[in-house]
């Protein structure tokens, strides 16, 4: 076994056990704060967000760890860093608070820029996703089953868009338009990439703010799977390269022999 299959071996424990922390709050009442930024938060980020932190701090010291709920690391801390988890622990706390059962735990390591392990857990579902560079991706389909590989699929007729349950808006529509006959499937968190990667869906299209956490680990799968993350001119999603931690606007694709920024921009 290699040192990414041992770290994602132990990647998809934590992502269970901070499912099955996130599930027992969400079985019950809860409280919701809000974040400078007025995102949403509840007790279910934060007991994830330890669970997650706890373990992958045990599993490797010496790789930083930095979370969506981590006080904020300074530019010229992370310049430095080649390799580090990023971690989202509760990706749609807004589908959270709605109890619609889409939102994700997400956890992916970063090497020179780039995610080269990701995992994805669908608490409610019991849904895993992993994907590990030059080893293909991944759904165990609940706790114990055997993981089955991912693949996208070529590009269909009519495409699917993944779209978000709480964005898009008209602006999404105008670009759209590009594609001609479509069909919009909404849905929260990190659930789109998966669509994507398991060959439900063609396209995910985010216009607006993204942070970084949110697309790391679910960017892995679909790229293991056969698709690309791409910004709206082409160019794939690094990380770490800047002071913002806050994504371009981009797509999420599955057949990567279609020049999908193109077609998007026909309009």
């Amino acid at each position: 076994m290699s040192t990414l299959e041992r770290f994602a071996h132990a990647s998809c424990l934590l992502a269970r056990r901070a499912g099955a922390a996130i599930l027992e709050i969400y079985a019950g009442s809860f409280a919701v704060e809000h974040k400078a930024d007025d995102s949403p938060l509840t007790a279910a980020d934060m007991a994830s967000h330890r669970v997650i932190v706890d373990g992958l701090q045990a599993l490797t010291p010496d790789i930083p760890v930095l979370s969506e709920e981590s006080r904020s690391v300074d530019w010229e801390v992370r310049r430095g860093w080649n390799r580090y988890w990023l971690v989202d622990p509760l990706d749609g706390t807004r589908e959270f608070i709605k109890r619609n059962g889409e939102f994700t735990v997400n956890i992916a390591l970063i090497e020179d820029h780039v995610p080269v392990l990701g995992v994805v857990l669908v608490p409610v579902s019991g849904e895993l996703y992993y994907g590990i560079v030059e080893a293909g991706a991944f759904l165990e389909a609940a706790p114990g089953a055997l993981p089955q590989p991912l693949a996208t699929r070529a590009a269909a007729p009519v495409p699917v868009v993944a779209g978000s349950r709480s964005h898009g808006g008209d602006r999404q529509a105008e670009v759209l338009a590009g594609l001609g006959e479509y069909r919009l499937q909404p849905v929260g968190s990190s659930i789109k990439f998966c669509m994507v990667a398991r060959g439900d869906a063609d396209l995910y299209l985010r216009l607006g703010p993204t942070s970084e956490w949110d697309t790391a680990a679910a960017q892995c799968v679909l790229e293991q799977a056969g698709g690309a993350v791409v910004d709206l001119a082409g160019v794939p999603l690094r990380y770490n390269t800047k002071d913002s931690l806050l994504n371009p606007e981009f797509l999420a694709l599955g057949d990567s022999s279609v020049d999908w920024p193109a077609r998007l921009r026909s309009t």
